[in-house]
This record gives C-alpha cells, structure tokens and sequence, in this order.
C-alpha cells in the first residue's frame, strides 16, 4: 500500500464532503443548543447543567450520524455509478488504498465536525456557568469520533454492494442494533428461554456493541472510568474498525462494474 496514494483518496473525499455544506450542521447545532438550554432553563430546576450535557452530547452524535450514514453510503456507489472508479482503479491504485482513502476522508470530516460542536457545547456551558468536568465530555467526545469512525466503515461497508439508499438505511438500523444489542442480552438473561437468549446472543455478536464506545453518562453524571476498560473498549473499536474494512476491501475487489 502507498500512503501517498490513499492521502490522495482521502483528500479528495474531504473536499468533496464539505462542498455538501456539512458544516451548516455546527451552525445548526449552536443555534438548537441555546434554544434548547434557554428553554430548559424556565422547566428545570436545578438539573439544566446535566440536561443540557446529556442533551449536547446526544445531538452530537445524532448530527455525525446523519453524515456517516448518508455520506458514506454512496461513497463507492457514485464513483462506479460515474464510472471515475474505472479511471481511478486503472491506474496503479489497489482496491484496497481506495476503501481505505474514503474511510479517512470521512472519519476525517466526522472528527472535524464533532470538534467543532464539541467546542460549541463546551462555550455554551460556560456561557452559561453550568458545572461540568471538562475532560470528561472531551473523553466522551473522543469515544464518539471513534465509534463515528466505525459507522463510517459500516456505511461503507454497505455501500460496496448494495445501493446508496439501502447502504444508508442499513447504516441507521446497525447504529441503533449496536446501542440496543447489550441491553437486549441482559434482558435475554432474565427470559427462562434458552432459544431467545441463543438469539440474543447471535445478534449481540452480529452487530457492534456501541454502548462500550458511548460515554455520554459518564460525562453528565462525572463518573470516572477505569483507564484499563477504556483502552480495552478503545482496541475492540479499533478492530471492528479493521475488520469492517477488510471485508469492504473483499467485497468492492470481487465487484464487476
């Protein structure tokens, strides 16, 4: 593989992605927070701080998510459906440094986009005086670029074979599975049916347990977590990262277009 080849790929992919005015969502993002915070502040009572950090941060990851899922599901498929890819995979140019180039590129706009907002929500709070840990929502925001990463590599992952609406819908159904997936073991525990906890756990292992990469309630309620479970969840992203990819790679080389 040739780095400068995928910086290339990668590149391209940014600019391309940010001419889509993705970062009009910060802009939307700002304005929606204060919204949401002023109102909070005539309906709560005493809890605005933890409201609006809960509230901030799901919105983060709402907003990456839309970009992933869209963005990413029609990565590949544009490139073929203009047939560039044939022009970019005739020159010296493996399948492999191209997938890998339109994941960098993506996760790249993702990190930019949740930094931005983080720092929006960080400002925010502090305009408004709210006590909040300031590593903790960095550390939560951190995680989130990681598992925005591992959508973006799922997306993509769609988008070598299937078309860009579907790969964009699957997307969404395999971000919701992977926060719901651990929850639906434990419930599958508490079931005295031994066929609905072999599902459970068939599913648990399908899909990627997202919730190891979400630290949003840690960031709300200050709760510190242990540096070895961190680095533990850090590597299992990083791996289902690695291996989304490579059957990415498997799928788009076997792909005739």
């Amino acid at each position: 593989m040739n780095p400068q080849r995928i910086a290339v790929i990668a590149s391209n992919v940014f600019r391309d992605i940010f001419r889509d005015r993705v970062l009009y969502l910060a802009a939307l993002y700002a304005i929606g927070l204060v919204l949401v915070i002023l109102f909070l502040g005539e309906v709560s009572a005493g809890t605005e701080a933890k409201i609006s950090i809960d509230v901030g941060l799901a919105s983060i990851s709402l907003l990456a998510l839309a970009v992933a899922a869209f963005e990413g599901g029609g990565l590949i498929n544009k490139e073929v459906e203009k047939r560039t890819a044939l022009i970019l995979l005739a020159k010296p140019l493996s399948r492999t440094e191209f997938v890998l180039g339109k994941h960098i590129g993506l996760s790249g706009v993702l990190t930019l986009l949740i930094a931005i907002m983080t720092a929006i929500l960080v400002s925010v709070l502090s305009w408004q005086q709210f006590a909040f840990e300031f590593n903790n929502i960095l550390l939560s925001s951190s995680f989130l670029i990681l598992e925005m990463a591992l959508i973006a590599a799922v997306s993509i992952l769609f988008g070598a074979f299937t078309s860009s609406l579907m790969g964009t819908v699957l997307t969404f159904a395999v971000y919701f599975m992977g926060h719901f997936s651990q929850n639906l073991l434990k419930l599958s525990e508490s079931i005295k049916s031994e066929s609905v906890q072999q599902i459970a756990k068939v599913i648990y292992l399908i899909f990627p347990d997202l919730s190891r990469l979400d630290l949003k309630n840690q960031a709300v309620h200050i709760i510190t977590i242990p540096p070895s479970q961190m680095a533990m969840n850090a590597v299992y992203g990083i791996v289902y990262i690695t291996l989304l990819l490579a059957i990415s790679t498997i799928i788009f080389t076997n792909r005739e277009f």
